[in-house]
């Protein structure tokens, strides 16, 4: 596991202040489920071999625990609990999750995630709500997105009619085929589940098939692959509908399955159209609802990986995040240890002020060099050659001068460097 460094330490928290804010905006309610949870817990997701992707071990009392692994199923927990609540139910969370994934760029063990979760009654449009909420959070980033959908329903439909799949195991490995598209070739699937008995030749077809199906919902239930067979589309429609009434144009691709086996109806992804970054999963899972003894209530939820959106952002914020004071910061440095008294009370002061500000014990070489390294760009120089109510405002930039009163500068940061500039 790695250690979070400034730079990196203040893009999250300024990605997780823009979550919370997106969040209030939308209505959603703010939650941090337990970072424990029992394993069994945990393994109602995603089964019992889950264990060995995870952090998993015994507590001093004997108990299978594990750190979290997502948002999603401590919520889901929180919610089967509370019989209480009015639906929807919407909440937030945005927090740390550990995953026994081998290490590579953008992938860590410990990592952060963004999550929104609607529990309710079987509703689209919660799921529309979700994707829309996805869409401007990341537009509040400046990130350009393409927003890919797909309904599992309909795909296991198709799988039954076209190909003539009617055992459940075999549709369930057929989505499973789907779902590694996107990773292997068409050939290297085929030759993967042909091992484990699946028909080469329905297979083939199948994956042929989604392949075809891709671009505007017109286009897709008008095309010759689905002539002939029926297939229930009014969720797809629905969801797009709603969508379009939002001013949010998405891409149907039902080669979209989603890896984990409790999605069950709407599922989405969404991808950088700068680098084509996987950035969001969701989709509707009203079947977890009933693991946890609820299937009188449905769910449908996004997360998003922050070191993801890092990767993307890191090069935009080279000159500095755009986060509070440091837009203000003045580092105050003195020539003579007799003004160090007089520098720390002006620090002080500046800080109160609500400026971001900084004063060491050194010479005034290092004292620069320093200020220089912690990237202020204005320094306040107390010199003793300058009136008792003045001092020296030195631009770390371009290293011009000027002198400034205490008072004023003291009264109104912001105008006193906005004149300096």
């Amino acid at each position: 596991m790695r250690d979070i460094e400034d730079e990196e330490y203040m893009l999250i928290e300024h990605l997780r202040h823009k979550f919370i804010d997106a969040a209030r905006l939308f209505g959603f309610s703010m939650i941090e489920p337990s970072p424990l949870e029992l394993l069994s817990t945990l393994e109602a997701k995603s089964g019992p071999m889950i264990s060995n992707e995870i952090y998993a071990f015994k507590d001093k009392a004997g108990r299978d625990i594990a750190l979290r692994f997502d948002l999603t199923v401590g919520l889901t927990r929180y919610i089967a609990g509370r019989r209480d609540l009015k639906m929807p139910i919407k909440l937030a969370a945005f927090g740390p999750v550990w995953r026994y994934d081998e290490p590579q760029m953008g992938r860590y063990r410990w990592f952060h995630q963004w999550d929104v979760e609607v529990y309710d009654n079987f509703n689209i449009e919660s799921d529309a709500e979700v994707i829309e909420f996805t869409k401007y959070y990341l537009d509040s980033l400046a990130v350009p997105v393409r927003i890919e959908v797909s309904d599992r329903k309909m795909l296991e439909g198709m799988i039954r009619e076209r190909i003539g799949v009617e055992d459940g195991h075999i549709v369930l490995e057929m989505l499973r085929a789907i779902d590694k598209l996107s990773k292997k070739s068409r050939d290297a699937i085929i030759q993967e589940y042909t091992v484990k008995g699946i028909d080469a030749e329905r297979l083939g077809s199948l994956l042929d098939t989604v392949v075809a199906l891709k671009g505007n919902i017109d286009d897709i239930l008008s095309s010759d692959h689905l002539k002939g067979i029926d297939v229930d589309a009014s969720r797809l429609t629905t969801l797009v509908d709603s969508l379009k009434a939002r001013g949010i144009d998405v891409v149907v691709n039902m080669s979209i399955v989603r890896g984990l086996d409790y999605y069950s109806s709407i599922v989405f992804e969404v991808f950088s159209e700068k680098s084509n970054l996987a950035l969001v999963g969701g989709g509707r899972y009203d079947t977890l609802l009933d693991v946890f003894g609820r299937s009188d209530i449905g769910a449908t939820g996004a997360a998003g990986g922050i070191e993801r959106l890092i990767l993307l952002l890191k090069g935009r914020y080279e000159s500095g995040i755009p986060h509070g004071n440091d837009k203000v910061g003045i580092f105050v440095a003195y020539t003579d240890d007799r003004l160090k008294g007089n520098a720390m009370m002006l620090t002080s002061n500046l800080r109160r002020k609500g400026v971001k500000s900084e004063c060491i014990t050194a010479s005034l070489k290092r004292q620069l060099d320093y200020a220089s390294s912690k990237g202020y760009r204005f320094t306040a120089i107390l010199t003793g050659k300058v009136g008792r109510e003045s001092i020296v405002l030195k631009s770390m930039i371009d290293g011009s001068e000027r002198t400034v009163q205490l008072d004023a500068l003291l009264a109104d940061p912001s105008a006193i460097i906005s004149n300096n500039r």
